[in-house]
């Protein structure tokens, strides 16, 4: 008669899967590669370096021109290398502000923020990395394309009326604002995709917060425009680059801090309507 001994097997242990928390630091580093995976984005921010420095060169260009034959331009009498210079702050805003709008509302039409925020539960760290991250690349490229604008466009303007240094008064604080003006124009950006979660919406948006209703409190009576424009965003956000002030404009300090209450209302009715409402 045979017996059986069983054998006893060894219980067969599987690998303990890596517990990944989801930490500030991570999900900042995932934006930074989903920015920069995207083709929008080296082409969008090259055409935004591209605008700020090319309109800076063509204006101190058709100034100095004007000096040369004699015939200066009304809009240019009282310009200086770093008004010249910044001349294309106008057109590079546009760029990365419909940037920034893509990199929110941009994963809304894709369907992609049910992943993130799959990954991401608590939602809002989603947000501030995203206008974060996007916010410090804008003001990088601001800051390379007033800076790269104003010393070849002051070499343009050199021995004109015009012509300034980085050691005159004011010149650095300018370029400086303009860089940061740009960056805060892209968290706005970013925080409009996120509350209108749709490209084509936050980009009307921003377009008319910048340029036509500007344009619009013109047709107003002088007294209302006096009391209104200086506190528009695009106006605030002039003020804190502008070489000079008068009374209808604000300080830079003045400038920024209304710009800053802009960017904080913009990115408020963000973080409200992600947290409130279903992807």
């Amino acid at each position: 008669m045979s017996t059986l001994t069983a054998t006893a097997e060894e219980p067969r242990t599987t690998p303990a899967r890596p517990v990944y928390r989801v930490t500030g630091r991570r999900v900042l580093s995932s934006e930074w590669a989903k920015l920069w995976s995207l083709r929008s984005t080296w082409i969008t921010l090259g055409l935004g370096l591209l605008f700020l420095v090319a309109f800076g060169l063509i204006s101190a260009s058709h100034y100095k021109s004007g000096i040369d034959s004699g015939h200066t331009d009304r809009d240019f009498a009282d310009a200086t290398a770093v008004s010249l210079s910044l001349f294309g702050v106008n057109f590079a805003q546009l760029a990365l502000g419909v940037l920034g709008v893509l990199v929110t509302a941009g994963e809304y039409s894709t369907g992609m923020i049910r992943s993130t925020l799959a990954a991401v539960p608590r939602r809002l760290p989603v947000l501030w990395s995203k206008a974060a991250v996007f916010g410090l690349v804008a003001l990088v490229v601001g800051t390379i394309g007033g800076f790269v604008a104003f010393l070849i466009g002051s070499g343009i303007v050199s021995g004109t009326p015009a012509a300034m240094s980085l050691s005159h008064a004011g010149v650095l604080r300018s370029l400086l604002g303009a860089g940061l003006y740009l960056g805060l124009v892209g968290v706005v950006g970013a925080a409009l995709g996120a509350l209108l979660r749709s490209v084509a919406g936050g980009i009307s948006v921003l377009v008319a917060t910048l340029m036509l209703i500007p344009g619009l409190i013109s047709l107003l009576p002088s007294s209302w425009q006096d009391d209104i424009s200086p506190y528009l965003p695009s106006n605030a956000g002039e003020a804190m680059f502008a070489l000079t002030h008068d009374s209808t404009t604000l300080s830079p300090g003045a400038g920024l801090l209304v710009f800053l209450c802009w960017t904080a209302l913009a990115l408020a009715g963000a973080a409200y309507r992600l947290t409130r409402s279903d992807v």
